[in-house]
């Protein structure tokens, strides 16, 4: 009874003693790998004292580290209840006998206990193990016990685990050690500062070789596999500690991230793409960064992810993350519009639009290029990323509609408070994310979808209708240099596209970007200063375009490499080839004279969408007017004698200056009648620039360095006048008034004039030396 009642009151010391001082297991103590798709780890972050770790389970390490561990260190680790009084007894023997220690006793769940609650060598520290050992062996099973060491046992510097040990020493995941390596790793925590593989290989490979031996004295492995694994040199990977995908891995490190935060990033084209990327810093101007994103096009996997050119520059504010800040997306944002004005039946690929100076109330737009290019297709506007003719067409869609289809697509744009979209939306006047643009581009191969960027396997691919299908293919074959059908369709249907890409540049040259449509893969690069400051000649086709296709060549030699073909995209229904003829932009037959060139179109649903006019064209200036005219074909009033109507096509109005002399109007309407004239088509004067004629060349005087100046003014015309030189606002004059400008460069420079009534005149002239 006296000793019932000793056992049970011994049991209610040990559990109470187990609740005043209960085992310390390891909480969330912020030490955390973020991990590309097969693994790799790509940055870490320490704990509070700055070690790092990389947790695995038993599954997830090689049985031949397995085997070395529990032979070498403890094998009668799944027998024995935390303590093995056999080990603890020769290990006394031999120390006492030696005069020194010579061996421990610890078992692996001492060793545990030892991680959990560090002590002192001293009969105290070592009774306290014992205590921490039992409760381990009370609260967990042996596997549990098995994966705290393999987590936390020490590796020497900042590493604690089998997996960080792994990857740190050797590059490679613990589920593929060899013999050699499951026994050198097995053997370090005895003593991970004295035999660091890194700084003393001798020592490290004399205890290896000690593991090896005793794993052939205990029968574990065959003798053949311990011979060839003792003739393998200590060969360990340069010591490189997880510094990939820095401004990801911040990203995704939320206050409740997992230990492991994995991620759809291929550790080597992140690896590649970082290298190729300092390499570009030295062409990039000062406080300059770059940004890159790859994106798998079929899973929306992002495979490449370079926020800025280095997170420790801080001149160039490597800190900030440039996919996901908000920036001006230029005229990257063109092909949407091209596309939804397609799918709206607005236009064709071959559509008439104009490329002419033009004012929209104050907002007078200019080109990036040179000069104005008068009329253009609607795929050579795109191509050639014109202004005015995206503004033409925006003006026509609708600003609100865009903005709202966009978001609706996936692609939202950023506004100052209280503002509305309005047209310079399409030159970059809102703000967008790096990610969202590219998200957007995903429709150009997806079917007109855009889906989500996918940053974790555990993302769901989220779409959403852009475009429909037929627009989408049609929107990157533009991009891709295949703007106009062959006069064989299905030669040109079948063949494969190429490379699909779109450049943009933000107001002042704060931002240039370079988006790409690859067979497999979406490019985005940016390059600008984080602050906003502008970077002058920074545009999109010089600066992000290069390293937008030095990427694709990567990606292009790596699909190579591997044997990869990508399947042509499949034509979708929708799609056709049409004849049209401008200016009508209909189907005309050739020998019609109103056919006054013949273009071959990509349409949708097998519709030909006529001329899109301007909205601020006068009535009757173009494009299908009656005309009468006399027996005799002169042109005459509708009710002169004999008068016959008669259709003729003529050219819009404002691109009058830049048609061939024949295409013009008074070439194209015949002679007015003297005895009954028609009624006059214009009371308005036609606009003539005066002080520059075409093809003039203009120099300085040979005795004086000024730079040439220019003295102008306009005849005819209706009210005030806005004057664009080589494509930019130069500035406005009144109805009387002369504009001067200095011409401080020699070359071509094309002059254009826009008056109240819409009408324009232009010039081209050289300076020389």
């Amino acid at each position: 009874m006296w000793s019932a009642g000793s056992l049970l009151a011994g049991c209610v010391l040990l559990w109470l003693a187990d609740r005043l001082w209960p085992l310390p297991l390891p909480q969330d103590d912020m030490a955390r790998v973020v991990l590309a798709e097969d693994g790799t780890p790509l940055w870490r972050f320490a704990d509070a004292q700055g070690v790092w770790r990389y947790p695995v389970h038993l599954n997830e390490v090689s049985p031949y580290y397995l085997e070395a561990l529990l032979t070498y260190e403890d094998r009668w680790f799944y027998q024995h209840r935390g303590v093995n009084p056999l080990a603890l007894g020769r290990a006394t023997w031999q120390n006492l006998t030696g005069g020194r220690v010579l061996s421990g006793g610890s078992t692996l769940s001492m060793q545990v206990a030892r991680l959990l609650d560090p002590h002192e060598r001293t009969l105290t520290g070592k009774l306290r193990q014992l205590w921490r050992t039992a409760q381990l062996e009370w609260h967990l099973n042996k596997e549990q016990i098995l994966t705290l060491y393999l987590n936390r046992a020490p590796f020497g510097g900042t590493l604690q685990g089998v997996a960080a040990a792994s990857w740190a020493y050797l590059g490679k995941s613990p589920l593929h050690l060899t013999h050699s390596e499951a026994a050198l790793l097995a053997v370090l925590p005895q003593a991970p500062s004295r035999l660091r593989p890194d700084r003393y290989p001798a020592r490290a490979q004399v205890a290896r070789d000690k593991v090896l031996r005793r794993l052939v004295e205990y029968q574990v492995w065959p003798q053949g596999a311990v011979a060839e694994a003792l003739q393998e040199p200590l060969l360990l990977a340069p010591r490189l500690e997880p510094s990939l995908a820095p401004l990801l891995a911040r990203r995704l490190n939320r206050p409740h991230s997992p230990p492991l935060i994995r991620t759809t990033l291929d550790a080597g084209l992140q690896r590649r793409l970082e290298d190729l990327l300092l390499g570009w810093r030295a062409r990039l101007p000062d406080r300059t960064s770059a940004a890159i994103v790859v994106v798998e096009t079929e899973t929306m996997a992002v495979r490449a992810y370079l926020g800025s050119v280095d997170i420790n520059d801080a001149r160039r504010f490597g800190h900030v993350d440039m996919i996901h800040a908000l920036r001006s997306p230029g005229s990257t944002l063109k092909p949407f519009l091209y596309g939804l004005a397609m799918d709206a039946g607005l236009i064709h690929s071959e559509s008439l639009l104009q490329d002419v100076p033009r004012r929209y109330g104050d907002y007078r737009p200019g080109n990036f290029s040179m000069g104005f290019s008068g009329p253009v297709s609607a795929s050579s506007a795109l191509a050639l990323s014109l202004n005015l003719p995206a503004v033409q067409l925006l003006e026509a869609y609708g600003p609100k509609r865009f903005a709202a289809e966009l978001r609706n697509g996936g692609v939202p744009l950023s506004l100052p408070a209280l503002a509305e979209p309005n047209l310079a939306l399409i030159l970059g006047g809102a703000g967008s994310r790096l990610e969202d643009v590219v998200s957007g581009y995903s429709a150009l191969a997806r079917g007109g979808k855009s889906a989500a960027l996918r940053l974790q396997p555990q993302d769901e691919l989220r779409e959403r209708r852009l475009l429909s299908p037929g627009s989408a293919w049609i929107i990157r074959r533009i991009l891709s240099g295949q703007a106009r059908p062959d006069r064989d369709p299905k030669a040109e249907l079948a063949q494969r596209p190429a490379l699909a890409w779109k450049t943009g540049t933000s107001y002042g040259f704060r931002d240039a970007l370079a988006i790409g449509v690859g067979p497999r893969y979406l490019i985005g690069v940016w390059i600008g200063r984080p602050d906003g400051t502008p970077v002058p000649g920074q545009f999109g086709l010089a600066s992000a375009a290069p390293l937008m296709l030095q990427v694709h060549d990567v990606l292009s030699n790596r699909d190579s490499q591997r044997g990869i073909v990508s399947p042509v995209p499949p034509v979708p229904d929708t799609v056709g080839v049409a004849a049209i003829c401008w200016p009508l932009g209909q189907p005309l037959n050739r020998t019609d004279v109103n056919c006054r060139r013949q273009r071959f179109a990509w349409t949708l649903d097998h519709t030909t969408p006529p001329t899109l006019l301007a909205a601020d064209q006068p009535l009757g200036s173009g494009l299908r007017e009656t005309i009468w005219v006399d027996p005799q074909g002169l042109r005459v009033g509708p009710h002169c004698p004999g008068a016959t109507p008669r259709v003729v096509a003529l050219w819009p109005a404002p691109l009058e200056p830049w048609l061939p002399r024949v295409e013009r109007r008074e070439a194209r309407l015949p002679l007015a009648s003297a005895q009954c004239p028609p009624p006059a088509l214009s009371s308005v004067a036609q606009l003539t620039i005066v002080g520059v004629r075409e093809g003039d060349r203009l120099r300085s005087p040979a005795s004086s360095q000024a730079v040439v100046r220019l003295t102008l003014s306009a005849l005819g015309g209706d009210g005030r006048r806005w004057w664009f030189l080589n494509g930019r606002p130069l500035g406005d004059s009144g109805f009387e008034q002369t504009l001067t400008t200095a011409l401080e460069q020699v070359g071509r420079y094309e002059l254009s004039v826009l008056d109240e009534s819409g009408q324009t005149a232009r010039v081209g002239f050289n300076v020389v030396e």
